[in-house]
């Protein structure tokens, strides 16, 4: 019977941050409540036929996503607006004057076809990601998010701005396929080349999931609230295109928001118990 209850019993699944990093457990000093710290490196993987053909055709689909996205701005205007706004502490960039539009249709119908494809490989395939349902559920909103775009050129821009974010899922995925030993990133003692291809990864991957996840969707999220008063003003209704658009924007703002809180404590947790660790002398 009691071999029955434990085959009844599911695994437990992991969330984002036990995915893609080394978590320990402990207990925490002068409290006996056990919290997760991340640990230097990323986990080791073998060889998963499944994941691994997934895990390249996302580092490959997602390249021509990325690089139409980069094609349809006009790179002068929005470094010169970034540039001037950082002199002056202003956050009103000036994204949407610096969208060009000039290949939109080739970036719209790219991302669509590779939110389909890879929807349907998930669905199929679920064991080719550790959480299978929560990336369904978040393709599906993707798909419904990218209509707004398809029904309103006016925010084509947005689309744009939105979808850059895939430069961080690419190195999110590339810390992994790239170091499949699981070397810590700063670890001295590494051959030149795979010393610099971590590093290099690493710190792309940090850079981009802070500037695009947690300064990047905020700022959007501020222009979309200022779009519905306007357009509340202008028509005289609260219902409008961005009234479906700010809870879109805003469930995949909390989501970034949360895995960076359980990131960025688990690494803080770390640092404080090695810096216990080491005024004990252990």
């Amino acid at each position: 019977a009691a071999n029955s209850d434990k085959e009844l019993v599911k695994p437990r699944r992991k969330g984002m941050i036990e995915e893609h990093y080394l978590v320990d457990t402990i207990k925490m000093p002068k409290s006996s409540k056990e919290r997760k710290i991340v640990l230097p490196g990323v986990p080791s993987y073998e060889n998963d036929f499944a994941r691994d053909t997934h895990d390249f055709f996302n580092l490959v689909a997602l390249i021509p996503i990325i690089v139409l996205n980069g094609m349809n701005w006009n790179w002068e205007k929005l470094l010169k607006s970034v540039d001037e706004n950082l002199q002056n502490y202003s956050i009103h960039f000036d994204l949407q004057n610096s969208w060009t539009g000039d290949w939109f249709d080739v970036f719209f119908r790219t991302t669509i076809l590779y939110f389909v494809i890879d929807l349907i490989w998930v669905v199929v395939v679920p064991k080719c990601v550790k959480s299978s349902n929560t990336i369904v559920y978040h393709h599906i909103a993707t798909l419904g998010y990218l209509l707004v775009p398809y029904l309103n050129s006016r925010y084509q821009w947005c689309m744009g701005a939105c979808m850059s974010v895939e430069i961080n899922t690419w190195f999110l995925i590339a810390r992994r396929v790239f170091n499949k030993q699981g070397f810590p990133p700063w670890t001295i003692k590494l051959p030149p080349l795979i010393s610099i291809r971590i590093k290099v990864i690493s710190i792309m991957f940090y850079s981009t999931w802070f500037s695009l996840r947690c300064i990047l969707y905020p700022l959007l999220l501020i222009f979309f609230v200022e779009d519905w008063k306007f357009l509340l003003k202008s028509t005289g209704t609260a219902f409008n295109l961005m009234t479906i658009v700010i809870p879109l924007h805003s469930i995949f703002l909390l989501l970034n928001f949360k895995w960076t809180y359980d990131l960025v404590g688990s690494k803080m947790r770390y640092w404080r118990t090695r810096k216990l660790e080491i005024s004990s002398g252990l």
